[in-house]
């Protein structure tokens, strides 16, 4: 059966009560208040299907239905997938956006940019890496059971347990792209193995594995076995069972990703860029492009890099008149990343105090919404410390969104690992870019909108999204808040990193930098520590094209945001402009500024 019939069928089963009837009040049975257009059932059986397919992703989303696997990385699954997007496309004509409404032909354009986005990255399937240091299926089996496996019944803990048993499956199809990568010669670079091979390692450490303490999955476990209402011996045999899913199926496959891992890296050649790889600057490019959603190359992106790492480190200048600081840029730099009057202890009491803290200030920020925002998240946001089996590894700061159904809120990870790297006068911005209103007011707010299929709630256009990320650490300035001229050298440091990204990333990857070069750029340029600018360096290195998105992104809606005010005058409404922004889920830089320019024309009167 054609994959576009099993889809519209599968829509029909899953949507079985919008097509039908359901009752009033009173019993009786009366016609549903708008059935979905034939569109917007393409879109959701679609999605269907992407769902069943891809079971962790799912879950995620809080649809547990096959709540007992993980995601596939097979070969013959990427292949069936790229047919799908390949037929979609080709069904996609036979709805005429010109007949749509508003919100559907907004819908029917991010669809279409999708599934091209994903057939042009496909074409470089085996250029991207299955794997690193930095995030992959090591890290994320324990961190997805730990966050976004809820345990509420038995049920629940048997599906649990089978998706351990299932991670041996999970890792051989892993292991079968890391040999399809080492044939086609794409390694990663050298001192990523290491730091890769160390992580996978931790991974297994504790009990049961050892007695080095508990480990992260047992630690877990025992946790969501003490939220249950078992008999003893009932919670004995889940227990068990956990337990030799750990020892037998779990560590085994862990060891076999680590000599997998440790036998590529005998092979990786020189080189900390992708331009090493086959196609390697025809891939970077299309990852400029992926993650950017523009046309903009890598000189001009290392360029507009350079531009406006000149421009903060004016406005930092000024921050030194206002504090009378004497001595020059540099000078104020070390200042910032050495005196310990911007650091909390490194031990448990400092990290303690900046998780307090930090809650207050997305606390105290939720109650000034209102005034710049008409639509508002549900869920909540709270602040949690990165797990300690990922830290090392993990960027400094990052954003969960809520599920759908509300069973969880966000979460602003912040990782604490080493504090040195997590300086008080930063602690305000980061709290804004991921938690509210940055992230978490993005991403909640298309999430629980009713009124946008479900593709395009999870819809992933970093440009954006990360934009937005940026824009909302400049965006509390103009509140008020950044009182302490210190809090807004943090704001401007911030924004000097994803400025300077653009010069690294581009430095690595098209310029051909070696991973020192593109350290001592950012230790020469920005006030982070050079543990920082390391760690930073080592993401953007398995990741190309990625960390430019940031930047790219502020500076195209604080330009459509300027455009908007100089047309409109009086009738600009921040709160109207914020939720245009907003209202619609993730779109590409191009077809958010087509929004506005729609939104401008419609205040016009």
């Amino acid at each position: 059966m054609p994959t576009l019939l099993r889809s519209l069928l599968a829509v029909c089963l899953l949507n079985f009560a919008a097509c039908s009837t359901e009752r009033d009040d009173t019993g009786t049975e009366a016609a549903t208040a708008k059935a979905p257009s034939a569109f917007r059932q393409f879109l959701d059986a679609n999605y269907a299907v992407d769902m069943a397919q891809k079971p962790r992703t799912a879950s995620r989303r809080g649809l547990r239905d096959n709540n007992r696997e993980w995601d596939p990385y097979s070969e013959a699954f990427l292949d069936s997938q790229r047919q799908q997007w390949e037929e979609r496309l080709a069904a996609l004509p036979g709805f005429d956006p010109a007949q749509l409404d508003a919100g559907e032909a907004i819908s029917w354009q991010l669809y279409e940019q999708e599934l091209k986005r994903n057939i042009s990255s496909d074409e470089f399937r085996h250029q991207k890496y299955v794997i690193h240091h930095y995030r992959g299926v090591h890290t994320r089996v324990p961190t997805f059971l730990a966050n976004m496996h809820p345990v509420a019944s038995v049920q629940d803990m048997d599906d649990y347990i089978a998706r351990l048993n299932a991670v041996d499956t999970l890792f051989s199809q892993v292991i079968e792209q890391l040999e399809i990568r080492t044939e086609k010669g794409v390694f990663l670079p050298r001192w990523s193995y290491a730091k890769l091979m160390d992580t996978i390692g931790n991974t297994t450490t504790g009990i049961p594995f050892d007695d080095n303490g508990s480990s992260s999955f047992w630690t877990d476990i025992q946790r969501k076995l003490d939220g249950l209402e078992l008999a003893p011996a009932d919670r004995a045999e889940l227990e068990n069972a956990a337990r030799t899913a750990l020892l037998d199926v779990v560590k085994p496959a862990y060891e076999r990703l680590h000599a997998a891992a440790a036998a590529q890296a005998a092979l990786a050649p020189e080189g900390d860029g992708v331009w090493k790889h086959p196609d390697g600057d025809a891939f970077y490019a299309e990852r400029l492009a992926y993650y950017t959603t523009t046309d903009l190359n890598a000189e001009q992106i290392h360029n507009i890099g350079l531009e406006n790492v000149a421009r903060i480190h004016g406005e930092m200048r000024g921050i030194m008149e206002t504090v009378g600081f004497e001595g020059d840029l540099p000078a104020f730099m070390e200042y910032m990343r050495e005196s310990p009057d911007f650091y909390y202890a490194n031990s448990d009491e400092g990290r303690a105090r900046y998780m307090i803290e930090a809650t207050e200030m997305i606390d105290t920020m939720r109650e000034r919404l209102p005034e710049y925002f008409g639509l508002l998240p549900k869920a909540d946001v709270i602040v949690k410390r990165v797990e300690p089996f990922r830290e090392q590894a993990a960027g400094k700061a990052f954003y969960q969104a809520p599920p759908e159904d509300g069973s969880r809120p966000g979460i602003y990870y912040a990782n604490l690992y080493d504090m040195k790297s997590m300086p008080t006068y930063q602690m305000e911005a980061l709290a804004y870019h991921e938690g509210i209103p940055g992230h978490h007011m993005q991403r909640a707010i298309s999430i629980e909108k009713q009124d946008i299929p479900a593709f395009q709630k999870y819809a992933w256009f970093t440009a954006y999204t990360e934009g937005w990320g940026l824009y909302t650490e400049e965006l509390p300035k103009e509140m008020g808040f950044y009182s302490d001229p210190y809090s807004d050298f943090g704001r401007l440091a911030m924004e000097l990193w994803r400025a300077a990204r653009l010069v690294v990333d581009t430095g690595l990857h098209h310029k051909r930098w070696s991973y020192e070069e593109a350290v001592e750029y950012l230790v020469a340029n920005t006030p982070n520590a050079r543990y920082d600018a390391e760690k930073a360096i080592g993401r953007y290195a398995v990741m190309p094209g990625q960390a430019t998105a940031y930047m790219i992104g502020k500076l195209k809606i604080m330009e459509l945001r300027e455009n908007a005010r100089t047309v409109l005058g009086e009738r600009f409404d921040i709160r109207g402009f914020h939720d245009e922004v907003l209202k619609d889920g993730p779109v590409p830089l191009y077809l958010l500024e087509e929004k506005i320019d729609r939104w401008v024309a419609s205040q016009q009167g």
